[in-house]
């Protein structure tokens, strides 16, 4: 049985900084592919896992995955480098949570850290019993923040319209784009 959320419920707003998380990795043979790079697997675990604490850190709630809205395969990552995923939450709704993940690889010789990939990520808060919760709302500071919370707002306008959850009119983010 799945329980609608309550219609008013304030709640304080936090901003994406509240929710960054950052997990810092060594690539091992075991989670290597045979020309010796990460898996890919492997990699959207790890950042399932940043995302998973990012989510958890803006709602101070069990959170659960419900998609994986986008990554990007940008570099390989080869066997012994020091990978980086960094999340924050980009934008919340009423019970689901958008996380932007950044992925770094850091250089083994120079220290120098290159963007290898990145993703985006969707979290419920839900309760013990995996109902839907309320979150509280999100407020962007930064400009990156600003371009990633405004473009959220499309990514599930889009999501929802393809799902035919919502009309092509009701789509009002996207209609502007084409304006």
């Amino acid at each position: 049985m799945v329980l609608s959320l309550p219609k008013t419920i304030l709640m304080e707003p936090k901003n994406p900084k509240d929710s960054f998380t950052i997990i810092t990795d060594l690539v091992l043979p075991s989670e290597t592919n045979p020309i010796g790079n990460m898996f890919g697997g492997e990699l959207l675990a790890r950042m399932d896992r940043a995302a998973s604490i990012a989510a958890r850190r803006h709602s101070r709630r069990i959170v659960v995955t419900a998609s994986v809205n986008h990554v990007a395969f940008n570099k390989m990552i080869p066997l012994g480098s020091v990978v980086t995923v960094e999340a924050k939450v980009s934008r919340a709704f009423k019970s689901s949570m958008e996380v932007f993940m950044d992925v770094w690889l850091e250089d083994r010789e120079s220290g120098i850290r290159s963007k290898a990939n990145e993703g985006i990520y969707t979290f419920v808060a839900v309760n013990e019993m995996g109902n839907p919760m309320p979150v509280p709302p999100i407020v962007p500071e930064t400009q990156i923040e600003k371009q990633r919370f405004d473009a959220a707002l499309r990514r599930k306008q889009l999501s929802l319209l393809l799902a035919g959850k919502i009309n092509p009119q009701d789509a009002t983010e996207l209609k502007a784009l084409f304006e």
